[in-house]
């Protein structure tokens, strides 16, 4: 089996007296497709907060390509090949998509900006517009984001998340404040995106038919636990993920 490029390890995090991830522990391969389900409040958000260095764990570690991560902060773990997508998209919206993917990719380099160099190289400019070509977005490179609609300006989210070219790519809720019409065709875009890539996609989704049809692996949360870890079709026919997650049990 190939070495996880990302792991938890024992992660506990408390808020008061609710307990919102207690001895979480995962390990994902390289390459993996991973959608973490449950209602809301059942960790999923406190386990990707805490992998990305907005929320430091109680205890626990983080590894990330087998080196501890753990409190890092977020744009120390960015730069060691740990992306993320938001929930509502976190644009510069006078900006266009092009220089919001520049910005994302500078924020991701390893070596400081400088007045010596200049901010952007063809290079960088070229894998811009290779990112939102592979997401279908070219004709919006240079519009400014606040005159996009809401999908356009999710994929864009994540394509910024997807040029420094991540070894762990995390979405969270890529689908949501989308159409119920636009979410395949929007998952089809991402995942065609990422083909190439070499890069571990964890995704935060609450639409089991996204789920079933994008997921090789379902990892299913209630009350800050695992309860559930598993092949789709495993984990969606387990009894207590009927229960507590899809409302399904009879």
């Amino acid at each position: 089996m190939s070495e996880a490029v990302l792991e938890a390890r024992g992660l506990m995090k408390s808020f008061g007296a609710l307990v919102a991830a207690n001895d979480i522990n995962i390990s994902v391969p390289p390459t993996a497709r991973l959608s973490l389900i449950g209602a809301n409040g059942a960790g999923k958000t406190t386990f990707v907060n805490m992998v990305t260095g907005y929320l430091k764990p109680d205890s626990g570690q983080v590894l990330l390509n087998g080196k501890d991560v753990t409190g890092l902060a977020p744009r120390r773990i960015t730069r060691r090949g740990m992306c993320r997508s938001f929930q509502i998209p976190q644009l510069c919206e006078t900006m266009t998509p092009v220089d919001n993917i520049l910005v994302a990719m500078d924020i991701a380099k390893k070596d400081r900006p400088s007045f010596f160099r200049p901010a952007h190289t063809e290079e960088s400019l070229d894998r811009a517009h290779e990112m939102l070509g592979r997401f279908g977005l070219s004709d919006y490179a240079e519009q400014p984001v606040d005159e996009l609609p809401g999908g356009v300006r999710k994929l864009i989210d994540i394509a910024m998340a997807l040029a420094s070219r991540p070894r762990v790519l995390l979405l969270d809720e890529p689908t949501s404040g989308v159409s119920s019409e636009e979410k395949f065709p929007l998952m089809d875009r991402v995942m065609k995106a990422l083909s190439g890539e070499d890069a571990a996609v964890i995704f935060v989704e609450h639409d089991m038919d996204i789920v079933t049809r994008y997921a090789d692996r379902v990892l299913a949360f209630y009350a800050g636990e695992i309860i559930a870890d598993d092949a789709p079709d495993e984990v969606l026919s387990d009894p207590a993920v009927q229960k507590y997650v899809t409302g399904t049990a009879r």
